[in-house]
């Protein structure tokens, strides 16, 4: 496992975060043509340069339980509904991939057994193993926890090297950059740094389960073109969080 040096040369499989907002682009909701193209040839262009390649979709291009306008609505009910949401992202994404010619397979935390196979690790990591781009969806399977959350547990049983983070902007600062023009870029940072400097690296849940079992973050701006090979193959991008 790595330490507390990022090394392109350590990483062979990648548990990659995806928000679904990325895959509305600039509409903001549901599918871009343009987004969900200029991902699926990064994912490819990735694979190719013989990494292992899972990822957990966020749903927010469908359905934001957390931000829903009737409160009193059943947090277990929205979560659910969340969950889906994930699951549709995934059978998409694999959809574009394989009609690009590259093997893709999706599994899920939820039972839908005529939609997508139940998901676990043995058989995850399998189809990881035949070089197909795997799609854990669903979440957790849980309410009340994240896909930050799945992402890092799912990367947790899978083995992998590293949990990649996709995001909006170039990775972790001292303050918001928008608000204080002297926000420094932080390159670097261990679990406890985080945790002392207050970094908002995920939500609690998430970041505790990848501190407690050593599970390296880099957390990287996506929005701009090939950043997702230039984040794995370069320690000055994004932000590096280590043990």
């Amino acid at each position: 496992m790595m330490m507390n040096t990022f090394s392109s040369e350590k990483i062979h499989r990648i548990l990659l975060k995806l928000s679904g907002e990325m895959l509305a682009g600039s509409q903001g909701f549901g599918y871009s043509d343009t987004a969900t193209d200029e991902l699926t040839n990064e994912l490819i262009e990735v694979s190719k340069l013989g990494y292992s390649l899972a990822i957990v979709l966020g749903g927010g291009n469908i359905f934001r339980g957390g931000s829903w306008k009737n409160q009193e609505l059943n947090r277990v009910v929205l979560d659910s509904i969340g969950m889906l949401a994930t699951i549709q992202n995934a059978l998409y994404m694999a959809e574009i991939l394989r009609g690009k010619g590259y093997p893709a397979e999706v599994f899920s935390s939820l039972a839908i057994d005529k939609v997508v196979p139940r998901y676990d690790p043995q058989s995850a990591s399998a189809a990881l193993e035949a070089g197909k781009i795997c799609f854990l969806s669903g979440g957790t399977g849980n309410p009340y926890f994240t896909t930050d959350t799945a992402a890092v547990l799912r990367a947790i049983e899978l083995k992998a090297d590293i949990v990649l983070k996709a995001t909006k902007v170039d990775g972790l600062y001292s303050a918001d950059p928008m608000k204080d023009p002297n926000a420094r870029f932080i390159s670097s940072a261990s679990f406890q740094e985080c945790l002392e400097q207050r970094l908002g690296v995920m939500d609690l849940t998430a970041f505790s389960l990848a501190a407690d079992n050593n599970m390296p973050i880099k957390i990287f701006n996506i929005s701009k073109p090939g950043m997702l090979t230039q984040a794995l193959l370069k320690a000055d991008i994004g932000t590096y969080i280590h043990p």
